[in-house]
């Protein structure tokens, strides 16, 4: 018996080894990678050499227009808004980017500003938080799906619909991630759910694609609880049944996948179940939370993991955490980096974030509340810098990009975060003075009095052609001339001069480029535009070009 565990740990051994040799450490490339002569699972698609966050897209709120008309998600007693007393989250958003919030029951923030929250049910959230994906390099979301057949599933296919849309417009991916938690019928509703409504959506230029098929994710297989009561043979009819529809199959499982029944998490007879799946992405969240307790699963559970996953013909896809901001497991991204180090140092084929909006458990990457001033006045909410370190309300996606970077080897393998918590001060505008704004025909943005929409096509400034910059609070600007604010007009209209006050169609980003010029970005997640002088200027580029770079006072 020892000469057979002998010869057992040595093969151990040599797989280990062999997935070192592979890792990012010495190549740091996504080509199609082998292990003495067997190949691994896959090349590089949408989701091998890719970084997913999971997108919930749960929150609604009363009068957003949504099917269901509730505070979905953000209370307890979803009829009554959220409250001190009726909470159904643990994180509080930064909105300032959002165009339509709606009002609270807590008091103002301590900036005193009214205490809003945002629907996901509204295009511009989703929008908005697709932007910032394109924006930090976030290659794909996967959409959660729960059970479609109850109350919830009118709102659930409306944002669905809208999650495609958002991801054409800004070049990300999008896949369904079935959570088949608590759903009775489960193995054959979910077939009939993807045959009449979600495998429509596959024809999309933003579908992802792994191996040329299309990508679904099934969370919940293999779970030891009453939540996720199917055998092991049921469900592994429903992983062959998307597998002959033409799918490659993600698995979201237990964490101790591997060693049932040791394992706490995963019910015994289910390892031929998973290995089934063609990625396999085991689940984390209340697993770690801090360093050492990542370093512990890196050892233990992630090296033996990959080395299945390998010798099985299996993708490998692990969870990356922010860590639960409300239990101060953050460390201005030391924790979350700290994954991502050990994750691309193992050589995986694809990370997964758990999760981009998840507010309700504190993991969320989305824009956050970054310091006291912008959370509810006499709240228990923390901020971003609850450790003491400042950091910006997208510190969480930029790194999650740079992550990305690494993974792709686009930057070094290095355990030492390049991500700085706050934006450099590069970007910090000209409160309290008047300027000009050439753009790049070399003709001056005039302001047209206020009585047309604003054009670039001055020859000269004069006093239509001048604006003092105002600060709108929240790091945010206003451009103020003849006693009228500029206005975005959320994008959908003509840029004009015409506003007594400051609202959000008011509130601009100021954003230096490395040329020199600045760039305006509305409260919309879209750039100014000069329209090249030719027509009237508008705020609906999602990218800054010439047409939307401008010298200043030149």
């Amino acid at each position: 018996m020892k000469k057979i565990n002998i010869i057992i740990f040595a093969a151990l051994t040599i797989m280990v080894i062999s997935c070192k040799k592979n890792s990012p450490e010495q190549s740091n490339t996504f080509g199609k990678k082998t292990i003495g002569s067997r190949s691994l699972a896959s090349s590089p698609g949408d989701v091998v050499g890719k970084v997913v966050v999971g997108y919930q897209g749960w929150f609604a709120a009363i009068g957003d227009g949504s099917p269901i008309n509730a505070w979905w998600h953000w209370s307890q007693d979803e009829s009554q808004a959220p409250s001190a007393s009726n909470l159904g989250f643990k994180s509080w958003p930064d909105v300032r980017d959002y165009t339509s919030t709606y009002q609270t029951g807590f008091a103002n923030l301590n900036n005193g500003q009214p205490a809003k929250l945002f629907s996901s049910f509204t295009d511009q959230t989703v929008n908005t938080q697709f932007l910032w994906m394109q924006q930090n390099g976030i290659d794909a979301a996967a959409l959660q799906r729960f059970d479609p057949n109850g109350s919830e599933g009118p709102i659930r296919d409306a944002i669905t619909a809208k999650v495609k849309t958002a991801a054409e417009t800004y070049g990300r991916k999008f896949y369904i991630m079935y959570d088949v938690s608590g759903w009775t019928n489960m193995q054959s509703e979910i077939k009939t759910d993807w045959t009449s409504k979600m495998s429509a959506y596959i024809s999309s230029s933003a579908y992802a694609k792994q191996n040329g098929k299309p990508v679904v994710c099934i969370w919940g297989f293999g779970f030891n609880d009453t939540n996720h009561p199917w055998t092991a043979d049921v469900c592994l009819d429903v992983i062959n049944w998307f597998k002959g529809q033409g799918c490659y199959v993600i698995g979201g499982v237990p964490t101790q996948w591997r060693t049932a029944p040791s394992g706490q998490d995963s019910r015994p007879g289910f390892l031929a179940t998973y290995s089934a799946f063609n990625m396999i992405s085991p689940w984390m969240i209340g697993r770690i939370g801090n360093i050492s307790d990542a370093d512990n699963y890196y050892n233990n559970v992630n090296i033996p993991d990959q080395a299945y996953c390998n010798s099985n013909n299996i993708d490998y896809q692990p969870c990356v955490l922010p860590g639960d901001l409300q239990e101060h497991q953050r460390v201005h991204g030391d924790f979350m980096w700290h994954q991502f180090y050990n994750m691309v140092k193992l050589g995986c084929q694809g990370i997964y974030i758990s999760m981009f909006d998840e507010f309700n458990e504190g993991n969320q990457i989305a824009k956050t509340a970054e310091s006291s001033a912008f959370v509810p006045s006499g709240s228990s909410f923390v901020a971003l810098d609850e450790d003491g370190t400042a950091c910006s309300a997208d510190y969480y996606l930029r790194l999650t990009g740079d992550g990305g970077k690494m993974l792709k080897g686009q930057i070094a393998l290095t355990a030492t975060r390049p991500t700085q918590p706050e934006v450099s001060s590069g970007s910090v505008a000209p409160i309290g003075q008047t300027v000009t704004f050439k753009g790049s025909n070399n003709l001056y943005v005039s302001s047209e009095n206020g009585t047309q929409p604003m054009t670039c096509n001055r020859t000269v400034a004069q006093g239509w052609e001048s604006f003092l910059v105002v600060d709108a609070g929240g790091g945010k600007i206003a451009l103020q001339t003849q006693g009228k604010y500029v206005s975005s007009e959320n994008g959908t209209q003509a840029i004009t001069c015409n506003r007594t006050a400051v609202g959000p169609w008011e509130q601009f980003d100021w954003v230096s480029n490395a040329d020199g010029t600045v760039s305006l970005r509305g409260n919309n997640g879209l750039f100014v535009s000069s329209e090249n002088g030719t027509q009237p200027m508008t705020c609906n580029r999602v990218t800054a070009g010439p047409w939307e770079s401008f010298k200043i006072n030149q």
